[in-house]
């Protein structure tokens, strides 16, 4: 790998770990003011929000301009939005702001990774970037649940500038106060992200155009018969696993009695599983081979299902593990697919941006249909079951969408495989 890639790897770390510490956070800042518990389930489509609304600009802003320097200026919208919270702004808006930065961020820090590196090593490259990203949000779950505990909020608050009251009074204040300092160190590694050799490419010059421009794409992409498999199947694995996130600390709760910090540490044993099946999957499986790994979602929707009879904890810990790992090998063969795809179809930052959209509409989708039914008192119990049967029908149904481009696209599929084989073993293939 070249040493740019290590420098996305710091930077995309830091960033991703104040982000995950941060929901933590705000869960806790939301639930000791007394909010709803509809209110803290919204902070999932809320941060998805703006990755919806933006997808059609923020693929062509990274085009445009150096990647290092959009995920700067990206990370730095996620310290105004971790202010935001820190002073007074509601959190489900300050964290919608922190999600515009996310929003920007990742069309850069996934299309860098096509601009520095060839083919053969995109699948090595997402199993790691995939994996860091998980180890990220393990140590950030975890982070901000011992941030907002006893032992260290207390810390936190026992430090006191003089002449200045800064207002920071309760644990999740303190928390999110030290926050803004990894914002800070993801910002140093941006400034140092390599510029790559790749062109820029100009943004049209009127929002109608830019979205005309991203519908082309998107529609491309839905249209390509192994972008639109790969496409559905990330779509569907981060819609419910993102939600996912929170409903493992509902879960907690209503099975095992957690409260915040408790439940955080469940939260990052399904990463730790998550990060196992991603690094493994990326030298085990090759590009050309992956939609062999479909069944596998069929097989966590029925896991996730079987949480509802879990109220141990030395039996949560090593399933949620399993169930961690299927997934994260199931979605960095497709991930890896979906970038090669993308790329030779639209360019890098407009493939992440329609990537972006159509996961984080299904986040917010789902994040949307569980916070209502919340707000309505459907249980944890419920929502899993509900999200078990989603994930099995649906990787069911996209089994089968597969099978049939296989029988009806021969020709075509098989040319698109090929191309994918000659990449990842590094030569060049006519297209």
């Amino acid at each position: 790998m070249k040493r740019g890639f290590y420098t996305i790897m710091a930077a995309q770390f830091f960033s991703s770990l104040a982000d995950n510490a941060l929901f933590v956070a705000a869960v806790e800042l939301l639930r000791t003011s007394g909010a709803a518990e509809w209110q803290r389930a919204a902070l999932v489509p809320m941060f998805a929000l703006f990755y919806v609304v933006l997808a059609p600009f923020v693929g062509a802003f990274a085009d445009a301009i150096p990647k290092g320097k959009v995920m700067f200026y990206s990370n730095s919208i996620k310290v105004v939005g971790c202010l935001m919270m820190l002073f007074g702004t509601h959190p489900l808006a300050a964290y919608a702001i922190v999600g515009l930065g996310a929003a920007a961020y990742s069309p850069a820090k996934y299309g860098i990774l096509t601009e520095l590196l060839p083919p053969s090593q995109l699948v090595k490259a997402n199993g790691w970037i995939e994996g860091l990203t998980i180890a990220s949000i393990i140590l950030g779950v975890l982070l901000g649940g011992q941030l907002v505990g006893a032992k260290l909020s207390a810390m936190l608050l026992g430090f006191d500038l003089p002449l200045i009251d800064t207002g920071i009074d309760t644990p999740p204040e303190a928390a999110i106060a030290s926050l803004v300092g990894l914002y800070v160190i993801a910002a140093l590694f941006n400034l140092r992200i390599p510029r790559t050799s790749a062109p820029l490419q100009p943004v049209a010059h009127s929002l109608i155009a830019l979205v005309r421009d991203f519908s082309q794409c998107n529609t491309r992409l839905w249209q390509d018969k192994l972008g639109q498999i790969s496409l559905a199947t990330t779509t569907l694995f981060w819609g419910v696993s993102g939600n996912l996130r929170y409903i493992v600390l509902a879960w907690a709760l209503a099975a095992l009695g957690y409260g915040t910090t408790q439940a955080s540490s469940l939260v990052g044993v399904v990463a730790i599983g998550t990060a196992v099946g991603a690094v493994v999957a990326s030298v085990a499986v090759r590009l050309d081979k992956a939609t062999s790994v479909i069944p596998l979602g069929i097989g966590m929707g029925v896991l996730v299902i079987t949480m509802n009879w879990i109220t141990n904890v030395w039996v949560a810990a090593p399933f949620l593990i399993l169930l961690g790992g299927i997934g994260g090998y199931l979605v960095v063969p497709m991930n890896a697919l979906l970038q090669h795809r993308g790329h030779n179809l639209m360019g890098a930052g407009r493939s992440i941006a329609v990537q972006n959209f159509n996961e984080q509409a299904c986040i917010l989708g789902l994040g949307a249909f569980y916070t209502g039914m919340t707000r309505f008192g459907l249980s944890a119990f419920a929502a899993i079951t509900a999200f078990g049967v989603a994930v099995a029908g649906t990787m069911w149904l996209i089994r089968q969408w597969h099978q049939r481009n296989l029988v009806q696209h021969a020709a075509e599929v098989e040319h698109l495989l090929e191309l994918a084989r000659c990449d990842d073993c590094g030569k060049s293939a006519g297209r």
